[in-house]
């Protein structure tokens, strides 16, 4: 069933009736929160936090597939280097969080393609940096050729959702930050661990098209 969403000409379509009506929220966020989190990535976030926003961007390939493209950091970078995230960043003053998301694809993966809105998933609280992430849905019209920014990328990363929905995927990794050593659910694809916010947002879309499936 899972192998047929994953090619499904009308999942965009499917996503968007879904989230249209109810994200799957935040008791799917649990399953891929780290050990340290506390449930802190379900909210609710302070008055402090600043608001930022990520892409989902679903598109095909030769294959007929669906995938999603996440960012490889430079591991030069002081704060998330070498982590794999989605497109994103802050949300600017007088800009809307979908504007953001689109803006930041842009500039990270240079992808200027038409594309389709689907909704958004349930933001995301992020303790550690404090910002809360709202999740955008989107949908490619074509397959996109990407022209990544030198400086904040390090390498594309083409996840399929065969793999987000394979159950085989989800594994568990150590993060060591000074002297502080916990374990994290993560997502394991091919030499990739996807882990953090990246992966509770993911977690969030796998509930979300398994019960699509």
């Amino acid at each position: 069933m899972t192998n047929r969403l994953a090619a499904a000409d009308n999942l965009p379509r499917r996503i968007a009736e879904v989230l249209d009506t109810n994200a799957p929220g935040r008791v799917s966020r649990s399953r891929m929160s780290p050990q340290m989190s506390y449930g802190r990535h379900a909210g609710p976030a302070p008055p402090t936090a600043r608001p930022a926003a990520v892409i989902l961007l679903l598109f095909r390939r030769g294959d007929r597939r669906w995938h999603l493209p996440l960012i490889e950091r430079p591991a030069s970078l002081l704060r998330h280097g070498g982590q794999i995230s989605l497109p994103g960043g802050v949300v600017e003053p007088n800009e809307s969080s979908s504007d953001a998301a689109l803006r930041e694809l842009q500039e990270e993966l240079g992808f200027d393609g038409p594309l389709e809105m689907l909704g958004r998933l349930t933001d995301c609280y992020v303790f550690a940096s404090d910002f809360v992430i709202t999740p955008w849905v989107a949908a490619a019209s074509s397959g996109p050729q990407w022209r990544p920014h030198d400086r904040e990328v390090q390498a594309v990363v083409e996840l399929s959702l065969e793999s987000l929905l394979n159950e085989r995927s989800i594994g568990r990794t150590t993060i060591e930050r000074g002297p502080l050593v916990f374990h994290a659910p993560c997502l394991q694809f091919g030499t990739s661990c996807i882990w953090g916010a990246t992966s509770v947002i993911l977690g969030e879309l796998a509930d979300l098209l398994h019960r699509l499936g």
